[in-house]
Protein backbone atom coordinates (compact mmCIF):
# COMPACT_ATOMS: atom_id res chain seq x y z
CA UNK A 1 0.00 0.00 0.00
CA UNK A 2 1.07 3.44 -0.60
CA UNK A 3 1.07 6.21 1.90
CA UNK A 4 -2.03 7.95 0.51
CA UNK A 5 -4.08 4.77 0.98
CA UNK A 6 -2.98 4.64 4.60
CA UNK A 7 -3.92 8.25 5.06
CA UNK A 8 -7.34 7.66 3.48
CA UNK A 9 -8.01 4.58 5.59
CA UNK A 10 -6.87 6.34 8.73
CA UNK A 11 -9.08 9.30 7.92
CA UNK A 12 -12.10 7.01 7.41
CA UNK A 13 -11.38 5.19 10.67
CA UNK A 14 -11.13 8.50 12.54
CA UNK A 15 -14.41 9.69 11.00
CA UNK A 16 -16.12 6.45 11.97
CA UNK A 17 -14.64 6.75 15.44
CA UNK A 18 -16.05 10.27 15.83
CA UNK A 19 -19.44 9.12 14.57
CA UNK A 20 -19.42 6.20 17.00
CA UNK A 21 -18.39 8.48 19.84
CA UNK A 22 -21.31 10.82 19.08
CA UNK A 23 -23.71 7.89 18.97
CA UNK A 24 -22.41 6.61 22.31
CA UNK A 25 -22.78 10.06 23.83
CA UNK A 26 -26.35 10.22 22.53
CA UNK A 27 -27.11 6.84 24.10
CA UNK A 28 -25.69 7.59 27.55
CA UNK A 29 -28.87 9.41 28.75
CA UNK A 30 -30.95 6.50 27.47
CA UNK A 31 -28.82 4.02 29.40
CA UNK A 32 -29.07 6.18 32.54
CA UNK A 33 -32.86 6.33 32.16
CA UNK A 34 -33.00 2.54 31.78
CA UNK A 35 -31.02 2.18 35.02
CA UNK A 36 -33.36 4.60 36.78
CA UNK A 37 -36.40 2.72 35.49
CA UNK A 38 -34.88 -0.58 36.60
CA UNK A 39 -34.38 0.72 40.14
CA UNK A 40 -37.94 2.05 40.14
CA UNK A 41 -39.25 -1.34 39.00
CA UNK A 42 -37.40 -3.07 41.83
CA UNK A 43 -39.02 -0.68 44.32
CA UNK A 44 -42.45 -1.19 42.76
CA UNK A 45 -42.08 -4.96 42.95
CA UNK A 46 -41.30 -4.65 46.66
CA UNK A 47 -44.38 -2.50 47.19
CA UNK A 48 -46.56 -4.90 45.21
CA UNK A 49 -45.35 -7.80 47.34
CA UNK A 50 -46.15 -5.84 50.49
CA UNK A 51 -49.59 -4.97 49.10
CA UNK A 52 -50.23 -8.62 48.22
CA UNK A 53 -49.38 -9.64 51.77
CA UNK A 54 -51.81 -7.06 53.12
CA UNK A 55 -54.52 -8.21 50.72
CA UNK A 56 -54.00 -11.82 51.83
CA UNK A 57 -54.35 -10.81 55.48
CA UNK A 58 -57.51 -8.83 54.72
CA UNK A 59 -58.93 -11.75 52.73
CA UNK A 60 -58.43 -14.07 55.69
CA UNK A 61 -60.10 -11.59 58.03
CA UNK A 62 -63.05 -11.11 55.67
CA UNK A 63 -63.50 -14.88 55.39
CA UNK A 64 -63.60 -15.14 59.18
CA UNK A 65 -66.12 -12.30 59.34
CA UNK A 66 -68.26 -13.98 56.68
CA UNK A 67 -68.33 -17.20 58.69
CA UNK A 68 -69.55 -15.52 61.89
CA UNK A 69 -73.20 -15.00 60.80
CA UNK A 70 -73.38 -18.64 59.69
CA UNK A 71 -72.11 -19.77 63.09
CA UNK A 72 -74.59 -17.52 64.86
CA UNK A 73 -77.45 -18.78 62.69
CA UNK A 74 -76.46 -22.38 63.40
CA UNK A 75 -76.37 -21.67 67.14
CA UNK A 76 -79.77 -19.92 66.91
CA UNK A 77 -81.31 -22.89 65.07
CA UNK A 78 -79.87 -25.29 67.66
CA UNK A 79 -81.25 -23.18 70.52
CA UNK A 80 -84.67 -22.93 68.86
CA UNK A 81 -84.83 -26.69 68.21
CA UNK A 82 -83.76 -27.43 71.79
CA UNK A 83 -86.39 -25.02 73.15
CA UNK A 84 -89.19 -26.53 71.05
CA UNK A 85 -88.14 -30.08 71.91
CA UNK A 86 -87.93 -29.24 75.61
CA UNK A 87 -91.33 -27.52 75.52
CA UNK A 88 -92.97 -30.49 73.82
CA UNK A 89 -91.28 -32.91 76.22
CA UNK A 90 -92.40 -30.83 79.20
CA UNK A 91 -95.97 -30.66 77.88
CA UNK A 92 -96.09 -34.42 77.32
CA UNK A 93 -94.65 -35.10 80.78
CA UNK A 94 -97.12 -32.67 82.38
CA UNK A 95 -99.99 -34.34 80.52
CA UNK A 96 -98.90 -37.78 81.64
CA UNK A 97 -98.53 -36.59 85.24
CA UNK A 98 -101.97 -34.99 85.05
CA UNK A 99 -103.53 -38.18 83.73
CA UNK A 100 -101.79 -40.23 86.41
CA UNK A 101 -102.94 -37.87 89.16
CA UNK A 102 -106.55 -38.05 87.90
CA UNK A 103 -106.35 -41.79 87.78
CA UNK A 104 -106.66 -42.01 84.02
CA UNK A 105 -103.93 -44.60 83.57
Amino acid sequence: MIETEYVERLTKVEERSKSNTHQIEDLKPVVNEIHTMSKTMVELIGEVRHTNENVSELKEKVEIMEQEPAKQWSATKRTFFTSITSSIGTAVAAGILYLISKGGF
